[in-house]
């Protein structure tokens, strides 16, 4: 029988071509296993595996001639190819199982766990240890400018991001876990926020040591070696200093000065991202200087906060912001250098969360100006109309609701001015969507 924690010497993922899935694909074929796979649709990802000599097949049809069968949470046993590969005896791993036992091939790992910023935090990581010279495996669920989502020089160090979506953080032991913040956002897995709470504190508890925010009252009650903040914690910035929302400051670590980092992306938010980064990566062993030199050379991710081009001339950034609190950061980033009206438009993403959190969803959608609401993505689930786009826009007076890409683009070229600046929101399809419709 294969151990649990051998990784099969020939996979075939289902759902290849996901952010997180086609990282590890690529991983494992840098490794010399046999990687192949399928996915619904064809996309830069497909195509870049592709490229790298992995065979991608573009729908259901295919047969599963591999004996281990790796697919995420969006893909149900329901799938017809995971249905028969059941029926077939093979081994079935999910993401999140094989992510676990990629990790303990590495000596070192360092995982970033949170609801918000868990992307960028790793791509500054990946960032330090580049500039560090270290030995090191970056697994990212994003798209890094300059690395995208996979980056290795070698196999002492192994970054990763750790969601927490169905607890599938629980799968890793890491040397340092880094926490972010502990926020309810997968409504459909966790019942309250004591639920989250817990699940983060088993993941602190399987790493040998933990950094937390301080400035997040749950994060700072878990037992941790270090921990960061704004406003509290060992480490914290001060003199902050704004240029066009591209910020500057001083690290303190326990209020002694210690360098100063100037940033290359717009948002206040992510002082508190390079705070984190810089704090995981001090337990890590990177000196001060290694760190700030990783940190300046980020110059962001894909859909965060990401100039599109223009649609009538007016510029359009779209940023991956699909919780409350992440669309009232990224909307008071726009105000802040938009000299017009930031003209909204949101894409709510999955029913249980829209639902859940209605009421703080419409608080935030208030504050800006005329906000349209694209029609939801309901990603795996079936529709709720309590949770609907069509409900969200009821509770908002001022709100507008569209369904189509034509729809979108009409009622945008009826309400922009010159000197406005259209603000994209939302982690499904609206990034596509939002391509489709500029001017070039």
């Amino acid at each position: 029988m294969v151990s649990e924690n051998l990784i099969p010497a020939r996979c075939y993922f289902v759902g290849i071509g996901g952010v997180s899935m086609s990282a590890l694909a690529l991983l494992l074929h840098d490794r010399g296993i046999f990687v192949r796979g399928s996915d619904l649709v064809e996309s830069d990802f497909t195509k870049s595996l592709r490229q790298r000599g992995i065979s991608v097949h573009i729908g259901e049809s295919e047969e599963i001639e591999e004996d281990a069968v790796v697919y995420t949470g969006a893909v149900g046993l329901w799938n017809p190819q995971l249905a028969s590969a059941k029926r077939a005896g093979k081994r079935l791993i999910t993401r999140a199982e094989l992510l676990g036992m990629v990790a303990k091939t590495f000596p070192r790992v360092l995982a970033v766990a949170g609801c918000h910023g868990k992307t960028t935090t790793t791509s500054m990581l990946a960032h330090i240890f580049e500039c560090g010279n270290r030995s090191y495996t970056c697994h990212i669920g994003g798209e890094d400018l300059e690395f995208g989502n996979y980056r290795t020089t070698g196999e002492e160090f192994f970054v990763t991001e750790a969601c927490e979506f169905q607890r599938s953080f629980l799968s890793i032991h890491s040397e340092v876990a880094l926490i972010l913040n502990t926020d309810r956002d997968h409504t459909d897995c966790y019942s309250d926020d004591g639920e989250v709470v817990e699940a983060y504190a088993l993941f602190a508890a399987q790493s040998e040591r933990a950094v937390v925010n301080a400035d997040d009252r749950n994060a700072r009650k878990i037992p941790h070696s270090l921990s960061f903040g704004r406003y509290s914690g060992d480490i914290t910035a001060g003199r902050i200093y704004s240029d066009g929302e591209r910020y500057r400051f001083t690290v303190f670590e326990k209020s002694v000065p210690t360098v100063d980092i100037r940033l290359a992306i717009h948002g206040a938010v992510h002082i508190q991202n390079a705070l984190a980064a810089y704090a995981a990566a001090r337990l890590m062993g990177f000196s001060a200087t290694e760190i700030k030199r990783g940190i300046e050379s980020f110059h962001g991710v894909k859909r965060r906060f990401e100039s599109m081009g223009t649609l009538a001339g007016v510029p359009v950034i779209c940023d991956y912001a699909h919780h409350p609190k992440e669309i009232e950061a990224t909307l008071k980033t726009a105000e802040r250098i938009c000299r017009g009206a930031v003209r909204l438009v949101f894409q709510p993403h999955t029913y249980t969360r829209t639902r859940d959190l209605m009421e703080d969803f419409v608080h935030v959608l208030k504050k800006a100006e005329n906000p349209i609401i694209y029609k939801t993505y309901a990603a795996r689930e079936a529709f709720d109309h309590e949770g609907s786009a069509y409900t969200l826009v009821s509770r908002i007076p001022e709100a507008a609701y569209v369904q189509s890409p034509e729809q979108l683009k009409k009622r945008l070229l009826s309400e922009i001015g010159e000197e406005d600046l259209i603000l994209v929101l939302g982690a499904g399809d609206i990034y596509s969507i939002t391509q489709s419709i500029l001017d070039f």
